[in-house]
């Protein structure tokens, strides 16, 4: 009597687990790339990594030594993350608290956010007096800035002028002398400096101001932050109006990479107190509708709303 064998699960190899891996990394560069606005060749120019190297990288074909530090990882029964990061270790309250948050789902992730800054950021009435905005080039920030801080009666302020005028150079030659990391020193030390002065504002902020957690979380915590948010389509135009092409230079696919990076940036755009969208509205329109989201700001969940 033959006996008929019960089907075999196949179990993931550790070769498929290893590519499913480097997989993930190279998705996870990919998309933290586009958040920060950077093509692959201003990474490769940033990184001193060639963009072959970069390219190999994002298709998951990684390097054998970051399965070598995932196996040694696994084997302290630690994060890989946690051997990799700079700085000191973490303290276990810290520790503990990572790992909660990562049991969390994104919903959960953003009420703990909002639960935070309202436990521990700056004063409700003392952040009103700040309004900070975000979004990317040709959201309509200086335009609109300009125009609001006349209407409230304060100061205007670009957080990008305040940096060249701190580093002494203009951004490009930021960027192209040093790299990223020390921009992303001196847009700390601006906002720090313009938190100083303890007096109500309207500030433009850079566009990728919110891939900085801890900047981000700064400005979070201190103004009453707006995002003018306007479709790809928009983005572009208004920005060739200007004839500046800088945050798509080196790129063929300029207005794929900026699908991807407001994709990237969107969820992180959303954690603003108001919501303004632009897109297909007039300076007045959009004006209008900013200073009333502005001028009730108290008013969480009416400010939340998408213009």
């Amino acid at each position: 009597m033959s006996t008929v064998s019960p089907a075999r699960t196949r179990l993931p190899s550790g070769r498929d687990t290893d590519a499913a891996y480097l997989a993930a990394i190279g998705e996870r560069v990919r998309e933290i790339r586009a958040r920060r606005g950077m093509s692959r060749r201003t990474l490769a120019h940033d990184s001193g990594v060639s963009e072959r190297y970069l390219a190999s990288l994002e298709s998951g074909r990684g390097n054998v030594s970051i399965l070598l530090l995932k196996q040694i990882a696994q084997a302290i029964d630690v994060p890989v993350e946690q051997l990799t990061r700079n700085g000191p270790e973490a303290s276990t309250e810290v520790a503990l608290l990572m790992q909660w948050l990562s049991r969390l789902s994104a919903p959960e992730i953003r009420r703990a956010s909002d639960t935070l800054h309202r436990a521990f950021g700056a004063g409700g009435q003392q952040r009103k007096r700040r309004i900070a905005l975000i979004g990317l080039r040709g959201a309509g920030k200086t335009t609109l800035g300009k125009r609001l801080a006349a209407r409230r009666r304060v100061p205007f302020i670009e957080l990008d002028r305040e940096i060249e005028r701190a580093a002494g150079a203009s951004l490009a030659e930021l960027f192209l002398l040093y790299g990223l990391p020390v921009y992303r020193r001196h847009e700390r030390r601006a906002l720090e400096a313009l938190l100083l002065r303890d007096e109500a504002m309207v500030i433009a902020t850079g566009g990728s101001i919110v891939s900085e957690p801890e900047t981000f979380d700064l400005l979070l915590s201190t103004c009453h932050v707006v995002w003018l948010k306007a479709k790809p389509e928009e983005h572009m135009a208004r920005v060739v109006a200007q004839g500046d092409q800088r945050p798509m230079a080196g790129s063929t696919e300029a207005m794929e990479d900026l699908k991807r990076i407001l994709a990237g940036r969107e969820l992180l755009y959303r954690k603003a107190d108001a919501i303004v969208d632009t897109s297909g509205k007039s300076i007045a329109q959009s004006l209008r509708l900013l200073a009333q989201l502005t001028a009730a700001a108290g008013t969480a969940e009416t400010a939340k709303r998408p213009g």
